[in-house]
């Protein structure tokens, strides 16, 4: 029933984004997209575009339930036969058709997203030309990379509330921050929005005196214990009011935090530059935005100093670098958020590398161990940073065994 509907609305409905041609004898063609899941510290949901070129490309989308139906039942159809190199115009196709059912914004825009990073991975393979030149070029030969550390075992842990209250203690967050220095990064960030050991009304979205000192420590810890040898920024997961936030701001002036991520809701841009405006700390938003008409009225706003996008998450590569060159003009700086594997890492790293205000790309996946085992060849990682690859496409090829190895249905 999908299959016959999508192609319906791709072929009949958008005439403006009418299918391939009938193909000449070298025009490559899509025949077919699948999915997988890695049981990374998040779902790893990777994206395959084959082709009869003989050249599959790999892509991944942010955890989401329902993009593996989107991408196989939906999608499948609408991009079947389709020139793989045409890559903006089967972005606009797949948005397109699933208008009214979320292409501009959620699961859907996410499901594009993936398909969008394989779509550049087979196109580079195709000309055997790295993404980042299909882009423009680079700007950088390395991309910076930030660390996303945690005091316990993990993000996962911490929200099942599986954690030791120890591990909420001033002086595991000063060990933790430590410990990524020394493995060469140059930023790392921490949550602060944790347990601090008192019972509290977390839907008041309301901060006492004890829980602004609460974190107040935190930040003293991890700064005095890396000192000038890194940059440290932390994360507030949009639980608090701007009463709350600009008391929090003012309490942690002392330490000339890089930034402060997601201190209110994402929904009221105007809150956000009424704190940007009462505070003297950077802010950091846009993980939860999509695409650039998600982006420009927080830059309008002048509500940020740096926007977080989610590649395979807000529209895809292409996309990031728009929203990233829209920001320019107010001067606002590129972080992008990254819970992926290396695959969606790898396709921060084209973006990085094309991007002039680009500060750094999001790792967060310390604490998995075979993250690197992914990827045929060396570590990606070296000293808080990935040299720009020069090789086709996203420049990495998956090691299916390790794959197959830690694949859940």
């Amino acid at each position: 029933m999908y299959e016959d509907f999508a192609e319906r609305l791709a072929g009949v409905m958008w005439p403006d984004f009418d299918r391939t041609p009938a193909r000449s004898g070298d025009r490559p063609a899509i025949t077919g997209l699948s999915t997988l899941v890695i049981d990374g510290n998040f779902p790893w949901t990777i994206v395959t575009v084959e082709t009869d070129a003989g050249v599959t490309g790999i892509g991944e989308c942010y955890p989401s339930p329902g993009v593996h139906e989107i991408i196989t039942d939906y999608f499948g159809p609408v991009l079947e036969g389709e020139n793989p190199l045409d890559v903006e115009r089967l972005y606009n196709l797949m948005r397109a058709s699933f208008s009214g059912r979320g292409s501009q914004a959620g699961v859907a825009t996410i499901a594009i997203s993936g398909i969008e990073l394989a779509l550049w991975d087979v196109a580079g393979k195709l000309t055997d030309q790295p993404v980042y030149q299909l882009l423009g070029g680079k700007t950088r030969e390395e991309v910076p990379i930030y660390a996303d550390c945690h005091a316990g075992e993990g993000m996962v842990e911490a929200a099942l509330g599986d954690q030791p209250a120890e591990a909420y203690e001033a002086d595991a967050y000063a060990r933790a921050a430590r410990a990524a220095v020394d493995e060469g990064f140059d930023i790392v960030k921490f949550d602060l929005d944790v347990p601090s050991g008192r019972e509290i009304d977390t839907l008041s979205r309301h901060l006492d005196g004890p829980e602004i000192e609460h974190k107040r420590g935190l930040v003293e810890a991890v700064t005095d214990e890396v000192g000038d040898d890194a940059e440290v920024a932390v994360d507030l997961h949009w639980n608090f009011g701007v009463e709350a936030a600009e008391k929090l701001c003012r309490a942690l002036e002392p330490y000339d935090l890089a930034w402060i991520e997601d201190p209110l809701p994402p929904e009221n841009v105007d809150a956000l530059a009424t704190l940007n405006r009462a505070v003297s700390q950077p802010i950091l938003t846009g993980e939860n935005r999509y695409g650039r008409h998600g982006f420009r009225e927080l830059l309008e706003a002048e509500a940020v100093e740096f926007v977080a996008p989610d590649i395979p998450k807000t529209g895809g590569i292409a996309e990031t670098k728009k929203i990233a060159e829209m920001a320019e003009v107010y001067y606002v700086t590129l972080a992008p958020h990254n819970v992926g594997s290396p695959v969606a890492t790898m396709a921060g790293v084209h973006v990085g590398a094309t991007v002039p205000n680009f500060l750094a790309l999001e790792y967060h996946a310390r604490d998995v161990p075979w993250w690197d085992d992914l990827v045929d060849g060396e570590p990606l990682i070296e000293d808080g940073r990935i040299a720009v690859p020069d090789r086709p496409g996203l420049g990495i090829e998956l090691d299916w065994d390790v794959v197959e190895a830690h694949r859940v249905d």
